[in-house]
């Protein structure tokens, strides 16, 4: 059990600014990652020796069935958490200092989840993800949600930069 309360995502293995921390002020308004949304979930993923790692204790109102997290939650956790991944990543390789920012910004072009066990509600999730391909404008992200240790979902998200029309900057 996690001792975060309920609803909130967490610092994972380190202290340094999450992706999400160092997206521009225009585009910090996601539901699921938006540091500037007063109501979201406030998703943060840290960069790690090329994995990005996220952490998400969900609340007694995210539950599908009494016990289980609803499956809507973790299909947006893996969203957003796949897109920070692809965001750190493509950071990363072009050189770009990632406590400096500003990150490259990215929207989901497809995502799929494939939910392996009931996801208890009461635990801390931990979501570990991969870039499985990067392009100039796309990337192909691998995403696991474990709780209590135990593989409960895994996903794949297309990440695609961000079109600059979509900024309101």
């Amino acid at each position: 059990m996690s001792e975060r309360e309920p609803g909130t995502a967490g610092a994972a293995m380190g202290s340094d600014a999450a992706v999400q921390d160092l997206y521009p002020q225009d585009v910090a308004y996601c539901y699921g990652c938006g540091r500037d949304n007063a109501e979201g979930y406030h998703i943060r993923t840290f960069w790690r020796d090329g994995v990005g790692v996220a952490r998400f204790t969900p609340g007694p109102n995210q539950l599908s069935l009494p016990g289980f997290v609803y499956g809507g939650l973790i299909a947006s956790l893996v969203d957003c958490h796949a897109v920070g991944t692809a965001a750190a990543e493509a950071a990363e390789r072009a050189g770009v200092d990632m406590g400096r920012g500003p990150m490259p910004r990215y929207v989901t072009g497809s995502l799929k989840v494939d939910f392996k066990k009931p996801t208890p509600i009461g635990y801390e999730l931990e979501l570990r993800a991969r870039v499985r391909e990067a392009h100039e404008r796309k990337s192909v992200v691998d995403v696991t949600v474990t709780a209590a240790g135990v593989v409960t979902a895994i996903g794949q998200v297309v990440a695609v930069r961000m079109p600059e029309s979509m900024s309101r900057g």
